[in-house]
């Protein structure tokens, strides 16, 4: 193997300067003991997936807590790479995030971080990979993007911007005014994490409730059912027999 392989490539993420050049300096010392370059850094989430979909990692020193984006959302996303990074965590507080990681053999670093530490995580960081799963147990919020894969890349779709949510076969249909996306997540887990954002008006289906502008009554092969008007788009949503509730609950607010 030679020794460009065996160059452990490195990411840092943190939001706070001072923290990402404490850890560049912590890592200019481990650089006596591990083959290891930093490839990049990035201040906050989308900054993050970006620069690793652009310049592949080993590892990436991810801070947990980060506004809009935190770690753990960030984490779930690199999963959808190719080859994702393996993700150690860092955190100045936070024990039930801890308890988790311990618990699922995911490391991590708490701040303020020492070299020891950092060099034990680095050694056994590609190990252990975070597991997706594992990644939704520990999610204390709903995300704020879903993530797609398109062409050999991952896209961020920003959940303020989705319309609806619609189940076909494997996949979910995720819509904007600008377009589709495919993703392959349950729409169950989907209306789990987001129900506040989203209602269901078909077993198939879930529309975001600030993207309905109103009801409109249909007819199908003689029969006359609901149909949900959207922002944005002209394509409407049936409403089931069983999810009629919905346009009273609407027409209430």
């Amino acid at each position: 193997m030679t020794q460009e392989a065996e160059t452990l490539r490195v990411v840092i993420v943190d939001d706070e300067a001072p923290a990402r050049s404490r850890l560049r300096d912590l890592l200019a010392d481990c650089a006596d003991e591990l083959a290891l370059a930093v490839v990049g850094e990035a201040a906050n989430g989308r900054a993050a997936i970006e620069l690793m979909a652009a310049v592949p990692a080993d590892v990436v020193l991810l801070d947990v807590r980060m506004p809009d984006m935190d770690g753990i959302e960030v984490a779930r996303h690199l999963q959808k790479f190719e080859r994702p990074p393996a993700v150690v965590f860092a955190t100045a507080y936070d024990e039930f995030a801890i308890r988790a990681f311990e618990v699922h053999a995911i490391d991590y670093l708490l701040k303020p971080i020492r070299l020891a530490r950092l060099k034990e995580a680095l050694a056994r960081a590609r190990s252990v990979p975070p597991r997706p799963g594992v990644l939704n147990e520990i999610a204390r919020a709903p995300r704020t993007h879903l993530s797609a894969q398109e062409r050999g890349k991952v896209y961020l779709i920003p959940i303020a911007e989705v319309l609806y949510l619609k189940a076909e076969l494997k996949y979910v249909t995720v819509r904007t005014t600008a377009r589709e996306h495919l993703i392959e997540e349950p729409l169950n887990k989907l209306e789990e994490e987001f129900g506040e954002r989203f209602v269901r008006v078909h077993r198939n289906c879930l529309v975001a409730r600030a993207a309905v502008r109103g009801f409109e009554r249909a007819l199908q092969d003689g029969e006359a059912h609901w149909e949900v008007l959207l922002n944005g788009v002209e394509e409407r949503i049936a409403v089931s027999r069983r999810q009629q509730h919905v346009v009273r609950e609407f027409g209430k607010s």
